[in-house]
């Protein structure tokens, strides 16, 4: 099973930044893309970034480009998200999600950690 666990959520006032952290552990066999979503009260869950696990390939959502950049650590299956410039509207829970396999014959699948809260106001 393929575990993720996320950290560095806060509260922060517009205009500063935070840094997530996504670490997989358990059983991966690969990986294909990890990335970022995020949920607001009563909206659907937006994709935000993802990076490739072959070429390094990233995709930002309109919303964060800019603002927002996505990396990862291979050797420690780790993948961050520095946010700056953050806006009110940014506020939601933010989600890391791993594409891959848990085993080498196993479907690939997506995985998601539980959520970390980003609220930003002043």
């Amino acid at each position: 099973q393929v575990q993720l666990v996320e950290s560095g959520g806060g509260l922060v006032q517009p205009g500063g930044s935070l840094r997530l952290s996504c670490a997989a552990s358990g059983s991966i066999f690969s990986i294909y893309a990890m990335g970022w979503y995020r949920q607001a009260p009563g909206k659907e869950r937006e994709l935000l970034a993802t990076i490739t696990d072959g070429d390094g390939n990233t995709n930002y959502a309109d919303s964060v480009k800019g603002r927002f950049t996505i990396s990862r650590d291979k050797a420690k299956n780790t993948v961050t998200l520095q946010m700056n410039s953050l806006k009110p509207e940014d506020t939601a829970v933010y989600y890391c999600n791993v594409n891959g396999r848990a085993r080498r014959f196993s479907s690939r699948s997506d995985y998601w950690g539980q959520g970390t809260q980003v609220t930003v106001s002043s």
